[in-house]
C-alpha cells in the first residue's frame, strides 16, 4: 500500500442543514456471511463542505481528511451529479 493515499468515496448529500458541514450517505454492497444474499449497507459521513456549494439529493465525490471537528474527518472534492429539485 502507498503511503499517503486518502480514501475516495462517492455518496449522496442527505442533510444540509449545516454551515459548511454536509451529511453524506455512501452505499456498498455486501455479501451476507451465511446465505449469500446480496445487501445494501449505508454508512453516513460528515463531510467539510467550505463554501457550501452542495445541496440535499446531489451526489458527490469525497476524500478523507485530517480530523476538521468531532465528527468530520471528510471533505468535498467535486459534485458529480447536481440534485433535480
Amino acid at each position: 500500500m502507498e503511503k499517503g493515499k486518502r480514501k475516495i468515496r462517492t455518496g449522496r448529500v442527505v442533510s444540509d442543514k449545516m454551515d459548511k458541514t454536509r451529511v453524506v450517505a455512501v452505499e456498498r454492497m455486501t455479501r451476507h456471511s451465511l446465505y449469500g444474499k446480496t445487501m445494501r449497507r449505508t454508512t453516513k459521513f460528515k463531510v467539510h463542505d467550505g463554501e457550501n456549494q452542495s445541496q440535499k439529493g446531489d451526489l458527490v465525490k469525497i476524500e478523507e481528511a485530517r480530523p476538521l471537528s468531532r465528527h468530520k474527518r471528510w471533505r468535498l472534492v467535486e459534485i458529480t451529479e447536481k440534485s433535480k429539485f
